[in-house]
């Protein structure tokens, strides 16, 4: 339990306490609602709103703080768009597995700046992707559960002005890298002792987490997937952060979370598990595209204050995810691509 919630603290922490009070600069300095007013007319196009553009940059830092920051959409209708569709834009959890799939699966340890083009590119892709999707599920959302018009925009840009430095440090510190830290705490601890559970308690000699990585295999193996990347994205619902180190933990078959010494040693016992760069491109694309963990669950369900559009943020990028996973993972069985 302890392990599980210090790393989630460790991991998260960090980009948090960069990315925050960078972008509370930016929205004291004046620059964030001009970012909103250019953008309005491609948010249009999707029946949506430019100010779900702020929301989706603070999504990368955290995606419960992006659904928070939906508050600033006025239209009920556009808010609700908004928070459902704020999972697309990856954040500051998911970027550790997308970077090291990435390093391990598509480039090589030769042409060393050529290779780190490459690697900023195909994240920057993988981004650009989920921001393409927001738009088409903010489309969807607004032909299908929450038709109307949208609403007209009206922002009164402000003048450029000088941050107040001590005021954004405390701000990014308190309402939004604390307040996210706390949430994820809340879940993590007892989501730790669950995880120590499974994979502590033994029947037959094998723990009760082989046995549900065992049940999981078979349909997780027509989405381009195994039962032990299902099993490790499902107990890593607290933070996408522990999903990597649950995987290490679950092909080692040890008791505890682990980390190894290095990205060939992951990439090693990837292999020796079966991985092939079509089963490294379909954990990317279900990384990016999956249910939102528990602390922007919880935070949705607070703002929304529905079970059922929780239930809608939880499927929604879900679906998308195991529709191209299971697209990918069928062309790559139809031409003999491993």
């Amino acid at each position: 339990m302890f392990r599980v919630l210090s790393w989630v603290v460790s991991v998260m922490l960090p980009p948090m306490a960069l990315f925050f009070p960078l972008f509370t600069l930016l929205e004291d300095l004046g620059y964030l609602p001009r970012v909103a007013f250019n953008l309005d007319n491609s948010f249009r196009r999707a029946n949506a709103c430019g100010k779900q553009s702020l929301t989706m940059c603070m999504g990368l830092g955290c995606n419960a703080a992006g659904v928070i920051g939906c508050r600033i959409i006025n239209s009920p209708r556009e808010r609700l768009i908004a928070i459902l569709t704020n999972n697309f834009v990856p954040c500051n959890g998911r970027f550790p597995t997308l970077i090291a799939i990435i390093s391990m699966f598509f480039i090589s340890a030769s042409a060393r700046y050529a290779n780190s083009l490459l690697a900023a590119l195909m994240l920057t892709g993988f981004i650009a992707l989920g921001i393409w999707l927001t738009f088409v599920s903010s489309k969807l959302l607004s032909k299908t559960l929450l038709r109307g018009i949208p609403s007209s925009f009206a922002l009164e840009l402000p003048p450029y002005r000088v941050p107040q430095v001590a005021k954004v440090l405390l701000r990014s510190l308190f309402e939004r890298t604390l307040f996210v830290l706390g949430r994820a705490a809340l879940v993590a601890a007892p989501m730790g002792l669950f995880i120590w559970l499974l994979a502590n308690i033994r029947v037959e000699g094998l723990a009760l987490l082989k046995y549900c990585t065992a049940f999981l295999d078979a349909p997780a193996r027509i989405f381009g997937l195994d039962g032990a990347i299902l099993m490790a994205f499902i107990l890593g619902l607290p933070a996408n952060e522990i999903v990597m180190p649950l995987l290490i933990m679950t092909y080692l078959s040890e008791g505890a979370l682990l980390e190894l010494d290095s990205l060939l040693a992951f990439k090693t016992l990837l292999l020796e598990n079966g991985w092939t760069w079509i089963t490294a491109l379909c954990t990317m694309l279900f990384t990016l595209l999956h249910w939102p963990c528990s602390t922007a669950l919880i935070t949705i369900w607070k703002e929304t204050k529905s079970l059922k559009w929780t239930v809608v943020a939880f499927l929604l990028p879900t679906a998308f995810g195991l529709a191209l996973c299971a697209a990918v993972a069928a062309l790559g069985r139809a031409f003999g691509i491993n």
